[in-house]
């Protein structure tokens, strides 16, 4: 393993310079770096093969040997940095990470960079969520119904927003995520011919009454506007979930799940 340094003081540049990419969405632009904690958070940016700058341990909590000798695999090996228990309470979101931070790069996220290499997609878009709970439950369900991509049209947040991370629980390091205006998400599934199913209550149809079995987008707005005109003008169909009691909607990323298990019903999962 590479040679551990050892920092006591929170007012350590590096400390500062975790706090920075943690609080402010303009410094992980401008650096290409953001912060994660948690072992299995770590892990999953692994398997995702993204690069890992520094990795900050605190010693009394992060005694997994595995983890640690799995470690000395990763390729360019990230700085190891020892931290005190001062140090870990600043920096970490909660108490229950195993004693464990670490800097990372970044990847592009552009439409460009979408690789749909099966030949029946099914994707999820999302339209200008802002919530970065509600995203990161719509990285987990779509992490757990291994879709094919997830695409953000029209983003309000960077994608590596430390509670973006945390709500889905690293499955943002697991999902092929792509990033673009909805007009330029609308041309990028027109050129592939993937049939556009929007989450809507105008025009709608019953969402088990719709064919999911072939290439397929299922586009979900926000809870308080919902999708845009563009989107409802360019949409193939339309689906609702019936409501029985007095509201008209639900949490989007509930709203999401339903649909994505039943399209992954119809194609036999």
């Amino acid at each position: 393993m590479n040679q551990v340094k050892q920092i006591n003081s929170v007012q350590n540049p590096l400390v500062k310079r975790v706090l920075a990419l943690k609080d402010k969405s303009r410094e992980r632009r401008k650096t290409g770096l953001f912060v994660l904690e948690g072992k299995q958070e770590v892990e999953l940016a692994m398997k995702g093969k993204y690069e890992l700058d520094t990795l900050l341990i605190h010693p009394d909590f992060c005694n997994d040997e595995v983890f640690l000798r799995s470690l000395e695999s990763v390729r360019p090996r990230p700085d190891l940095v020892s931290i005190s228990n001062e140090i870990y309470k600043k920096l970490a979101y909660r108490e229950t990470t195993e004693g464990i931070l670490a800097i990372a790069r970044d990847k592009s996220h552009t439409l460009d960079d979408l690789v749909l290499s099966n030949e029946n997609p099914f994707i999820l878009i999302a339209e200008a969520p802002e919530k970065p709970g509600n995203i990161g439950a719509l990285l987990r369900t779509a992490d757990a119904a291994n879709l094919d991509a997830v695409i953000i049209a029209n983003p309000k947040t960077d994608i590596y927003n430390p509670n973006i991370i945390r709500s889905s629980v690293g499955t943002v390091f697991t999902n092929q995520i792509a990033t673009g205006s909805t007009a330029d998400v609308i041309t990028f599934l027109k050129k592939l011919n993937i049939f556009i199913i929007c989450a809507a209550l105008t025009a709608s149809r019953k969402y088990t009454l719709v064919d999911f079995t072939k290439p397929s987008a299922l586009v979900v707005g926000t809870e308080a506007t919902g999708l845009s005109r563009e989107w409802l003008e360019h949409s193939h169909q339309n689906i609702l979930i019936p409501m029985a009691g007095q509201i008209d909607s639900l949490n989007v990323s509930v709203s999401a799940a339903i649909l994505i298990f039943e399209g992954l019903r119809q194609r036999g999962f």
